[in-house]
């Protein structure tokens, strides 16, 4: 009997495709041609786990009372982790019990709270261009979206003074991330003072992705929503061990900030899923308490990272401004082509991948972004198959 006829939920057919998952399906066809990828398309950190982090899990898994189903809103021992975090490094004071809570990854949180708090029809404020969880989780919750477009000649930070009084006045939620991906711009204090007055004045809920909180260089800290005055009041805050602690596999992260929130968003999560595996939570608590040591050596090999393809493309006509953090180059499109077909071009013609900035939004069209997980000499290796494809940058002829 055909099920041609059972269509699926509107909500799917509203999503755009998702890059990520076609850009797989373009790597598992060029693979079997027996191309030899240099992969820097997603952001998926190259190598393991810290050790400590690994022998945490090892004997985690060792105990009985580990594999049955997980507390819901995560492990005390885990939480604690969490709130001590945010006191060392932002001066945060943090409850465990009400403030905290564990997330099968920063995504499904992002996504998740969406659905705990956006009604069909409601306005959501996103950027563009964003990391795709912070659009498509409002789509899926049926959210009409006003897009903030981002500038290079403003340093791609979100301005508040564009959002008209009607939308501001409707508006439920604001997603917003620094330091961002995929533009790799970093916001000074003062912008995150601005957005909480905003966000207090039309009563909005802030919702701001720190995941990169510690991929920063050349002695930039990055800013916590929570550390101004106020903000805990309208906002939360998520973070992930995907990138600091190369746990992207791992799936755990966690949100922090206003209590009510947290609550709405757990009782939610207790409804579609079982919470993380203690196993994996005692591992991620271990990620947390590892000495500075560890985030500095995670920092320096991106630092590194960063300074050569930098100055390697620049052979190829490529002026990138150094980022202050995340583990991305935000690099133009040449050739005269949108950002889908010059990703594409790359891929057939060199074997590097890299993800085309539509993906982000429409205000992404123009660039693309390119991770920084491979070591130099494989680095030095993708530029080296752009020099004999002829693939360089013409400001005359880019798309920006």
């Amino acid at each position: 009997m055909s099920s041609d006829w059972i269509a699926p939920a509107k909500r799917l057919s509203n999503l755009p495709p998702y890059v990520f998952a076609r850009l797989d399906e373009l790597k598992a066809r060029a693979r079997e041609q027996g191309l030899d990828l240099i992969d820097l398309g997603m952001g998926n950190p190259d190598g393991p786990a810290p050790q400590p982090v690994i022998d945490a899990a090892i004997a985690a898994f060792a105990e009985p009372r580990n594999h049955g189903y997980p507390p819901f809103e995560g492990t005390n021992t885990f939480r604690s982790a969490i709130t001590q975090w945010y006191a060392k490094h932002y001066n945060v004071d943090l409850d465990p019990d009400s403030e905290a809570l564990p997330l099968l990854g920063s995504k499904e949180g992002l996504t998740h709270l969406a659905l705990a708090y956006v009604d069909p029809g409601e306005i959501v404020i996103v950027p563009s261009p964003a990391y795709p969880a912070h659009f498509r989780g409002p789509l899926i919750a049926g959210a009409e979206l006003y897009r903030v477009t981002l500038k290079a000649e403003q340093n791609w930070l979100l301005d508040v003074k564009t959002i008209p009084e009607e939308v501001a006045q409707q508006a439920k939620l604001l997603y917003f991330n620094y330091p961002n991906n995929p533009t790799t711009a970093t916001a000074p204090r003062e912008f995150f003072e601005e957005i909480v007055e905003f966000a207090r004045q039309y009563n909005i809920l802030l919702v701001h992705d720190l995941c990169y909180a510690e991929l920063a260089f050349d002695g930039y800290q990055p800013t916590s929503l929570l550390e101004i005055p106020g903000a805990k009041d309208i906002g939360v805050e998520f973070h992930t061990l995907s990138k600091t602690y190369n746990m992207a596999g791992w799936r755990v992260g966690f949100v922090v900030g206003n209590s009510q929130v947290i609550q709405q968003l757990r009782t939610l999560k207790t409804n579609v899923d079982y919470g993380i595996f203690a196993a994996v939570q005692k591992a991620a608590e271990t990620a947390l308490q590892l000495p500075y040591d560890h985030v500095k050596s995670v920092q320096e090999r991106y630092q590194t990272r960063r300074d050569f393809l930098i100055n390697a493309l620049r052979e190829l006509g490529w002026e990138i401004p150094k980022s202050q953090a995340t583990m991305y180059l935000w690099m133009p499109c040449t050739l005269g082509m949108n950002s889908t077909d010059f990703a594409l071009n790359m891929l057939q013609k060199t074997g590097v991948v890299v993800t085309p900035g539509n993906a982000f939004g429409e205000a992404g069209e123009g660039y693309v972004r390119v991770s920084l997980i491979a070591d130099c000499d494989r680095l030095q290796e993708a530029v080296n198959r752009l020099k004999q494809a002829g693939i360089r940058y013409n400001p005359q002829e880019a798309i920006v």
